[in-house]
């Protein structure tokens, strides 16, 4: 989340937390009051007492009167959402080309999602409000981070407040980093992947390395060494990727100015290849050398054992056939 939407967010909720306490307080004066009124109902229900006769003011009236409750009867403080449109258009009508524009996904994918992280996003139902469901708050979310829409126009399309839209965004976000990323994001079968680069041309090849630039509003600080090569403001992320094209290991963070060879020397997965633990001990022998699981390159990253990169300068047939078979694994 942008930062500036990130204070914006919290502020309101914030906002909407002193409001809740407000709320909660007088309603908590009005249960009281009823509970007088009920009880003075009794004792008179008791006594036999006609309550067209009775004289002199109850509780609640003087309560009324002290200002410490409202003449008129308690009613729900924040408005009933629609959801009609998620409900009846969203999940019954809409095709799979309309889910993939919207929410980048099949509708399948959208509901095994839920399912993974409804135990780290279902909330109860309280008295003041129904709580959002688990399919609504994934929605929410995956709407925000695959449009450009505005927290405002979020809010207007799910009928929610605008503030909503930023704790949900924050609590998926979060859900799917602890919940997910170590089963999604994960080195899986190391054989599966030699066999499959294989196939296409490279052997003993574990996968391929590249960075990309993930957009962000320019920050308040330092905000020159967010500035990429192409003149936007960004932050890096380095993914190693299989034969499928599928993240076995992601590294985020570093200020878009940084090179990508800068951002793979100081990354875990440069200290576990270069120490030999993040592949098994698998070696093939090439001519008369002995050959480690490499992972593939392009030219900015150093020349390693287990780091291969495709020639550059003047090329002869064999360079021109190493680097085309690299750049199909790639």
């Amino acid at each position: 989340m942008e930062p500036a939407a990130t204070i914006a967010a919290v502020m309101a909720v914030v906002n909407t937390s002193h409001l809740i306490s407000h709320l909660f307080q007088r309603q908590m004066l009005r249960n009281r009051a009823r509970r007088l009124r009920q009880r003075d109902e009794d004792m008179k229900s008791e006594r036999g007492t006609d309550l067209s006769q009775s004289t002199g003011p109850r509780a609640v009236d003087i309560m009324v009167a002290m200002g410490h409750v409202d003449a008129v009867e308690w009613r729900f403080w924040a408005r009933e959402s629609s959801t009609e449109w998620w409900d009846r258009i969203v999940l019954q009508v809409w095709d799979e080309s309309q889910w993939l524009r919207n929410f980048r996904m099949r509708k399948g994918t959208f509901l095994e999602l839920c399912e993974l992280l409804s135990p780290a996003l279902k909330r109860k139902d309280t008295r003041m409000r129904a709580a959002l469901t688990v399919q609504k708050r994934v929605a929410i979310a995956l709407w925000k981070l695959a449009t450009p829409d505005s927290y405002r126009s979020v809010a207007n399309h799910f009928d929610v407040g605008k503030s909503t839209v930023g704790v949900v965004v924050m609590q998926v976000a979060k859900a799917i980093v602890d919940v997910l990323l170590s089963k999604v994001v994960t080195l899986g079968n190391v054989e599966v992947i030699i066999d499959g680069s294989a196939a296409m041309g490279f052997p003993n090849c574990g996968g391929a390395i590249d960075g990309t630039h993930i957009p962000i509003l320019g920050p308040d600080h330092q905000a020159s060494q967010y500035i990429n090569q192409k003149g936007y403001f960004s932050m890096v992320l380095q993914a190693l990727v299989d034969h499928r094209g599928r993240f076995t290991n992601i590294y985020v963070g570093w200020p878009g100015k940084v090179h990508d060879a800068r951002v793979f020397r100081n990354s875990g997965l440069f200290r576990r290849l270069q120490e030999g633990t993040y592949f098994p001990d698998h070696k093939i022998t090439v001519g008369d050398v002995e050959m480690p699981i490499v992972i593939l390159g392009d030219p900015v990253y150093q020349l390693m054992p287990w780091l291969m990169k495709p020639y550059t300068g003047t090329l002869d047939s064999e360079k021109e056939l190493f680097n085309y078979r690299l750049s199909k694994c790639r």
